[in-house]
């Protein structure tokens, strides 16, 4: 695994169970898009795919939570998602989960660290 440190943002984009921020990676040899959010204090961050069909989740960019802030859900389904695991917790994505990312937060800001599925962006 690649010990790189890429950064996403700064700590204080990430507001509890608001707006996540988006981030441009190459997913299995791709380019894609993926986000971080901040639930519960700690940060997570998933490749912008559904499980139930590979679409970006956000209905507005960054708009990952539904009305109630307890889930992230697909805009295009409804499918939706436990913000801390990426298990799908109803809809049509049952038994699915999104790519979860691995992220780090020290001195305010905010990494993911990247590894054999999930790269640095391609040029």
């Amino acid at each position: 695994m690649d010990d790189t440190l890429i950064l996403i943002c700064s700590s204080a984009e990430l507001e509890e169970r608001g707006k996540g921020v988006r981030f441009p990676v190459t997913a299995d040899g791709e380019d894609a898009i993926a986000f971080v959010i901040r639930h519960n204090g700690i940060v997570h961050a998933y490749l912008n795919r559904c499980a139930h069909v590979s679409m970006e989740l956000d209905w507005n960019e960054g708009d990952f939570f539904e009305s109630s802030r307890l889930y992230l859900m697909c805009a295009t389904h409804g499918a939706i998602y436990e913000p801390d695991s990426g298990k799908c917790a109803g809809g049509p994505c049952r038994g699915g989960r999104l790519r979860k990312i691995l992220v780090q937060e020290s001195n305010n800001q905010v990494f993911w660290i990247p590894d054999e599925y999930i790269r640095p962006a391609m040029a």
